[in-house]
């Protein structure tokens, strides 16, 4: 079964300086960019997931800003694609669906951000298209929530998300045991 890595929202505006800036955002990054190193190595399709926020009174991911801009740490080579959403779904409004049923891809492994909202909306639609998802859970991140006057740490948000999202919509693992278990 031919593997896809989505790799969603890694972008400047949520690391450090960035107009959103996310908890941990840079350990995710750099666990996202050893996994996109193994899809590399082994010649395997790579999407990376770009939001763009054309909505009225957005106020990070904005066009034309540097905030936008996919990280440096998993920056797009030559040949691999890019997809643009404005959208939490990226399947939503997207050629995505289209270019994975293209290029064969039945199973789908995601890495990205934010863990509560765009990766959870992404998982959910791919396992209901069909597919089989992984989700890296220490290559995604996200920030702390508030409701009703509670604040829920970024920490224990994420882990909700991870346990939510890990029976039946994905196999959730960390990338060490997902890279440990490729064929060399």
């Amino acid at each position: 079964m031919t593997q896809g890595l989505i790799l969603i929202d890694i972008q400047n505006d949520y690391f450090p300086a960035g107009k959103m800036e996310l908890v941990q955002i840079d350990q995710a990054a750099r666990n996202a960019s050893r996994v996109l190193t193994v899809f590399r190595k082994n010649q395997l399709p790579i999407f990376h997931v770009q939001h763009i926020s054309n909505r009225p009174g957005a106020t990070f991911f904005l066009p034309d800003t540097p905030g936008v801009d996919i990280h440096a740490s998993v920056t797009p080579h030559q040949g691999e694609t890019l997809v643009t959403k404005q959208f939490p779904n990226a399947f939503r409004e997207t050629e995505l669906l289209d270019l994975l049923n293209r290029s064969g891809i039945r199973e789908i492994v995601i890495c990205g951000a934010m863990s509560h909202m765009c990766v959870d909306a992404t998982v959910r639609a791919g396992f209901d298209l069909g597919f089989q998802c992984t989700v890296i859970a220490d290559a995604c991140a996200t920030r702390d929530l508030a409701f009703s006057g509670l604040v829920v740490e970024a920490a224990k948000v994420h882990a909700a998300f991870m346990a939510a999202l890990s029976a039946p919509y994905a196999r959730v693992m960390s990338a060490e045991d997902f890279i440990t278990q490729q064929p060399d």
